[in-house]
């Protein structure tokens, strides 16, 4: 199995409190506990916005991970072509676009992301509720590889999420716990439009999230793409963020 959307809040760096919250810390041995048994031999480390730019812990905790694990980051504003290919060589592997919890300025991350996919072939996270997606048209039209984030939360977006899975989008089959849709129909929609679109996350530690993954989630996610979980387990992730 491969986890396409956990976290680290490693407190040997700095956690940034974001809009008035600041998470426990939750290690990779927290981690490694909560999923004992699953199987689980490779994912996706997300920079949460606690880190903030930060770089250092993702770059730390790839290098204790190995094989396997890619990281998902939060640039700064600054950052030049040079520090994007170091953190390329790191096993950083997408930029992501926090826009329903970052003060963020679109422009300037859409401008990083093309920058990022035309250097290393980075795609691009949106955090986002699918209710927003139409109305960010302009910006998605100018990314050349998007992936969103928990199915996109939203309902009321999902005939544009539909559409973008349609151009080629994936779709984040994780934070059950954040939505307000039905999981399994949702899947099972999203996986008859593109069969490669949907990849499996925990979202752990679920910071802020109603409730946590269970491992129940993946009987939900058998359930909607029958013979093809495996590929929703493993194998569509690993061949989107390009790990061998």
């Amino acid at each position: 199995m491969f986890d396409a959307h956990r976290y680290i809040l490693d407190p040997r760096f700095p956690l940034v409190e974001n809009q008035g919250y600041q998470p426990e810390p939750y290690t990779i041995a927290e981690y490694d506990k909560d999923t004992d048994g699953l199987g689980i031999t490779g994912g996706a480390v997300i920079s949460a916005s606690f880190h903030g730019t930060d770089q250092s812990f993702l770059v730390s905790s790839l290098d204790t991970l190995g094989h396997g694990w890619v990281g998902v980051t939060q640039l700064d504003p600054e950052a030049t072509d040079e520090d994007i290919v170091e953190l390329d060589t790191a096993g950083v592997r997408a930029i992501r676009l926090n826009l329903k919890r970052g003060a963020t300025d679109v422009q300037t991350l859409t401008a990083q992301a093309r920058q990022a996919n035309e250097l290393v072939g980075w795609h691009a996270e949106l955090y986002v509720e699918a209710a927003m997606l139409l109305s960010l048209e302009p910006i998605l039209s100018k990314l050349p590889a998007v992936s969103i984030d928990h199915l996109g939360m939203s309902s009321q977006g999902l005939p544009y999420l539909l559409d973008l899975v349609d151009r080629g989008a994936r779709v984040k089959a994780s934070g059950f716990g954040r939505t307000d849709m039905d999981i399994v129909d949702t899947m099972r929609q999203i996986h008859a439009v593109n069969p490669a679109a949907l990849m499996f996350g925990t979202d752990l530690p679920g910071t802020r999230g109603p409730r946590r993954f269970d491992e129940s989630d993946i009987d939900l996610i058998a359930e909607a793409v029958g013979g093809d979980l495996p590929a929703v387990l493993g194998g569509n992730a690993r061949a989107w963020y390009r790990v061998t």
